[in-house]
């Protein structure tokens, strides 16, 4: 497994949205996610390029339920 840089929370994680976020690490190669209330807990990694691809695929759903519910 790639070792990840230091874990990043999102600038959109403010004071009234607690700790629900996602966070994010990179190297040259690879981006890691994982979830700002279980740091400890298994994370994503994608190379890259796949990541750009993920979040593009994330467009328009605004919530983790939203997506959820996209995946089934």
């Amino acid at each position: 497994m790639t070792a990840l840089g230091r874990w990043k929370k999102s600038s959109y994680s403010g004071p009234g949205d607690g700790n629900e976020c996602v966070e994010i690490a990179h190297t040259a190669t690879h981006v890691g996610v994982r979830d700002s209330k279980a740091p400890a807990r298994a994370n994503l990694t994608f190379p890259a390029g796949a990541f750009a691809t993920f979040l593009a695929g994330l467009k328009g759903y605004s919530t983790v339920t939203d997506f959820a519910r996209f995946r089934g």
